[in-house]
């Protein structure tokens, strides 16, 4: 019997390791999705290990190096300070992309745990987060984000706890829409005839099945996050100089765009880059995991 139960638990794992071969497979078969994947691992690796990808400090300053275009002695130019500007988009890569992934990250949490309370209980419950929910999905995103960073002080940080702030209320209505599903399925029923509690229902059998249009959208917000981080940089409420975040180099950097092209263009197009790969991924993924689509 045990033995028996051994071959059961290995053949479920090979076919569970198959899928995912085959919707890994199935995800990269497209050349512009590979390509997407690449830059993502590339800039991933680049913010967890920037010194794999240039030996100069970023915040090193060579004033006789000043605003000099990209060569071999600096492969992107050099900013008014004659800091590599190479050096400083790396290690830039690594607050841009860890901040923007930590705003999708706690909106993410905030919005899952919100919405699915409001949309198991239901009622008054409901009634009362919703129409906080509405609250904040009246105001204009980023000028409410504007005004929270203000509040708080000039910071990244507390540029990315005000783009969570007021980013989780997406999630929680489409969490309460997923679990206003879910929970007429009929294990949902079975589990309530078991006699399971309501709080182990929500969260061991609802929340688990609600997951994949939420991880589309984050994919897709990523991307979103990048943007609206380096545009409070870009307007005075993200990073101070010198941190080398993205937005802050190009607020900099545009003074200089008449003659010294390079300074904001080579960090906007990395923006650009990275924004790009996710919505490709986000859209990727919203395809493959559509329940409508023949498999």
């Amino acid at each position: 019997m045990q033995e028996f139960d051994s071959n059961l638990r290995k053949r479920g794992m090979m076919l569970t390791s198959g899928r995912a071969y085959g919707f890994l497979k199935e995800f990269l078969s497209n050349p512009l999705v590979a390509m997407a994947f690449i830059v993502i691992v590339l800039f991933v690796v680049m913010s967890a290990a920037p010194q794999l990808f240039t030996p100069h400090d970023p915040y090193k300053m060579e004033p006789v190096e000043r605003l000099n275009p990209p060569g071999l002695r600096n492969l992107l130019g050099t900013d008014e300070m004659g800091r590599d500007l190479y050096t400083r988009i790396v290690y830039g890569a690594r607050l841009t992309i860890s901040f923007s992934v930590g705003v999708i990250l706690i909106a993410l949490t905030i919005g899952i745990l919100i919405g699915g309370i409001s949309g198991y209980c239901g009622k008054f419950i409901d009634s009362v987060i919703m129409r906080s929910t509405d609250l904040f999905l009246a105001f204009p995103m980023f000028v409410l984000a504007m005004a929270i960073v203000s509040a708080l002080g000039r910071s990244l940080v507390n540029a990315m706890f005000a783009l969570s702030l007021v980013w989780w209320a997406q999630y929680a209505r489409l969490m309460r829409g997923q679990v206003l599903v879910a929970k007429q399925e009929l294990y949902v029923h079975a589990a309530r005839a078991t006699g399971t509690k309501s709080h182990v229902i929500l969260f061991r059998h609802i929340l688990p099945n609600c997951f994949a249009p939420l991880l589309v959208k984050a994919t897709l917000d990523i991307s979103m996050a990048i943007l609206l981080l380096s545009a409070l940089s870009f307007i005075g409420l993200g990073a101070e100089p010198p941190i080398p975040e993205w937005g802050a180099i190009i607020t900099t950097g545009r003074r200089y765009l008449i003659g010294y092209w390079w300074y904001p263009t080579f960090p906007g197009l990395a923006i650009f880059l990275v924004s790009m790969a996710f919505n490709i991924m986000g859209d990727t993924l919203g395809d493959l995991l559509d329940p409508r689509r023949i498999r």
